[in-house]
């Protein structure tokens, strides 16, 4: 299973989302110092859990759900998190 499929199987179990995307960014990063580190994400989540939060909030409930694979895995993750009024 790729991080990819990991990360996107853990934001639909947390999240319920509307819409989910998850995109790796990885191969754009080769050659960065991080590359090593682990991979580049971009995450499109829409989700009625975010209704009422503001962004860092939101952002918090991802980083809490991902955040073992943020040690040992994901070097950067871009996050575009909506509720589904806002899509």
């Amino acid at each position: 299973m790729t991080l990819g499929t990991v990360i996107e199987t853990r934001l639909r179990a947390e999240f319920a989302p509307l819409e989910l995307t998850v995109r790796d960014d990885s191969a754009d990063h080769a050659g960065h110092a991080g590359a090593r580190e682990g991979g580049h994400f971009h995450v499109t989540v829409v989700s009625s859990r975010f209704t009422g939060l503001q962004r860092v909030a939101r952002h918090r409930l991802v980083y809490h759900c991902l955040s073992d694979l943020m040690q040992r895995g994901i070097h950067a993750l871009s996050l575009d998190t909506r509720t589904p009024d806002e899509h």
